[in-house]
């Protein structure tokens, strides 16, 4: 990722009601929520029902409805884009890097099918690749805080530990996701060794959690806090 001296300290673009965080895995961040991003009516009521089943994690009726969407209207990367993203939630790794390969090839200014596939390359240990898409996708939208995040989170499987707590440094410059910030940045001090800098982190990472009240950030900063109290216990027993 190109480094910046500074980064604009503007509001981030604020995610629409439609938006759903998923967490794949303790080293990834979630990808980019659904979108919805039909030409007419009748698409956006296809687009709508596919939100409600993966909100109901009924993955199997999602990927049926959104496949009627690009059927419907198969030159708008946005639904390659979030039927990889339900495929990706399946762990069906190779169709959701095949679904945002073609988003991007349709539109490649989405800075959201970068981030996404980037996560599928880090699910398959493609580090490279991965660093390749999340730096896309910031290039494309500086204000792209989960590819930032995601980046720092490669550089630390890594295990190239000054480069990944530089990222996360960047990142709380946007003052947006702080408490997955903290958490991850406190992960990594943890495994570099410098257990004062991760307790601390951890400790600000709960404390974010606890204020959440938004139903879909509640959820997933309950999730993340469980595995943050976790690291926080291995390392206090570790002392």
């Amino acid at each position: 990722m190109k480094r910046r001296n500074a980064w604009p300290s503007c509001p981030l673009h604020g995610q629409s009601a439609a938006t759903i965080s998923q967490r794949r895995s303790s080293s990834l961040i979630s990808p980019m929520g659904l979108t919805i991003a039909g030409t007419d009516d009748h698409l956006d009521g296809l687009s709508q029902r596919a939100l409600k089943a993966v909100r109901h994690r009924l993955y199997s009726r999602a990927l049926t409805l959104l496949t009627c969407v690009i059927h419907r209207d198969p030159d708008n990367g946005r639904h390659y884009s979030n039927r990889g993203l339900v495929y990706f939630w399946q762990g069906q790794l190779a169709r959701a890097l095949a679904d945002y390969s073609q988003a991007i090839r349709l539109n490649p200014r989405l800075d959201q099918a970068y981030n996404n596939r980037g996560n599928c390359y880090a699910a398959r240990r493609q580090w490279h690749q991965a660093l390749a898409d999340y730096d896309q996708a910031v290039n494309l939208n500086p204000y792209n805080v989960r590819a930032r995040i995601n980046y720092g989170i490669t550089l630390r499987d890594m295990q190239d530990y000054d480069a990944a707590l530089l990222c996360f440094d960047e990142a709380l410059m946007f003052h947006q996701f702080p408490g997955h910030i903290y958490a991850e940045r406190g992960r990594t001090y943890h495994l570099r060794g410098d257990w004062n800098s991760a307790i601390a982190d951890y400790r600000r990472a709960l404390a974010i959690f606890s204020t959440e009240t938004a139903p879909q950030s509640a959820k997933f900063s309950r999730f993340l806090a469980q595995r943050v109290r976790q690291w926080l216990q291995e390392l206090l027993e570790s002392t």
